[in-house]
């Protein structure tokens, strides 16, 4: 007790004689002539008041930690199926989306109802969006947006798309705020701007969120309605295909050509293949994915240094990569949904029914533990990489 008490009072005393750090005023944009000159630019076009589009950009403050988390990752970071998996289906992400699926078990029915997206794919993509609502960004949306409007990192391959992009989400934000009077400044979000429980872009938040509880108002924060209704809206308006599985489990014929291979690769996740050309280049099908109807892609997922692993992609795994795009993204989404339903009370699974009895919802049976890329740096809708 008096070693603790004598080490307190030397620290006390020491911190006494030595000058704390000098606090590095934070810039704001109203500093930023190129910032202001958006501001009234964008005031004019959108038939805004210029003094409060000003106001608003002139309060946003540059944050490096954002600048440093839209850093590439190095080159040379290896891509891991597994451990991209095993950070979202995971026991914690299971507990929650089951009781997300509990509390929300009409809505979900009816927007699956409405809109032909299966409710585990929304399920999935709350999930690994936010962890249902658990993790939506302490980051005020304002600042984020600004900073990657006009201090995007140089270094990025495609710094000045993204600036563009950007600069297009800040003037949608700033755009969406006065049109519901609600504060700018008061959004809370990801780093990259993404906001509320499904991580909407302000663009996606314009474009496909809906008022799912018929209260009036859109609210991605705390409507779960709406949430759920927006998601499945997104997807609906991206192409997705009701009955139509995700995937199929596929493998290599042993004496494939690697130059069919490179060409079944090639497109990468946008599917370009009949079943008749698909199999013909190497790729194996078995049961149901043979009778498909429409294009496969063959989509690759590295193992980072052991094999790779391979599913057969349809348009609708298309259509959830436009969420993200990320084929690791997109199966994670669907695996994790798919085994938040297998464990409800009421489902099959749940009772006792072999899974390869019951009829799925999104995707055939996937195959066996697929070994995963490190996350995308921007968990939400996103442009092209």
């Amino acid at each position: 007790m008096a070693l603790c008490l004598n080490a307190s009072v030397l620290a006390q005393s020491s911190a006494k004689t030595r000058p704390a750090p000098a606090k590095v005023p934070a810039y704001s944009y109203g500093q930023s002539a190129a910032a202001m000159a958006f501001a009234t630019d964008l005031a004019e076009r959108r038939n805004l008041d210029p003094a409060w589009v000003r106001q608003q950009i002139a309060a946003a403050q540059r944050l490096p930690t954002v600048i440093r988390l839209m850093q590439p990752a190095p080159s040379g970071t290896p891509k891991n199926w597994a451990a991209y998996r095993a950070r979202f289906i995971e026991p914690v992400r299971l507990r929650g989306g089951q009781r997300f699926w509990e509390a929300n078990r009409d809505t979900l029915a009816r927007a699956e109802s409405e809109y032909g997206v299966p409710a585990s794919l929304i399920v999935g993509v709350i999930g690994v969006e936010s962890l249902y609502g658990q993790h939506t960004g302490n980051f005020r949306v304002i600042d984020a947006l600004a900073t990657l409007s006009f201090d995007f990192p140089a270094s990025h391959p495609r710094a000045a798309a993204r600036t563009e992009f950007f600069r297009g989400e800040l003037e949608q934000f700033l755009s969406l705020a006065e049109r519901t009077s609600t504060d700018p400044l008061s959004y809370l979000g990801s780093y990259a701007g993404a906001m509320g429980w499904p991580q909407f872009m302000p663009s996606s938040w314009v474009k496909y969120a809906i008022d799912f509880d018929g209260d009036g108002k859109v609210d991605l924060f705390n409507s779960q309605a709406d949430v759920i209704g927006s998601v499945a809206n997104y997807f609906k308006a991206f192409g997705w295909q009701p009955g139509m599985p995700t995937h199929y489990p596929v493998r290599l014929d042993p004496a494939q050509r690697k130059d069919d291979l490179d060409t079944l690769l090639a497109p990468d996740i946008l599917p370009s293949f009949g079943v008749a050309s698909f199999t013909a280049k190497g790729a194996v099908l078995e049961g149901a994915a043979l009778q498909h109807t429409g294009k496969l892609a063959l989509v690759e997922l590295e193992n980072a240094g052991a094999p790779s692993s391979y599913v057969a992609g349809t348009d609708n795994f298309y259509a959830v990569t436009r969420y993200n795009w990320s084929s690791y993204y997109a199966l994670a989404v669907i695996e994790l949904g798919e085994s938040v339903k297998a464990q409800l009370p009421w489902s099959p699974s749940a009772q006792g029914v072999s899974p390869a009895s019951a009829a799925p919802a999104t995707a055939a049976p996937a195959p066996a533990p697929l070994p995963a890329p490190m996350p995308s740096p921007m968990p939400q809708p996103a442009p092209p990489p």
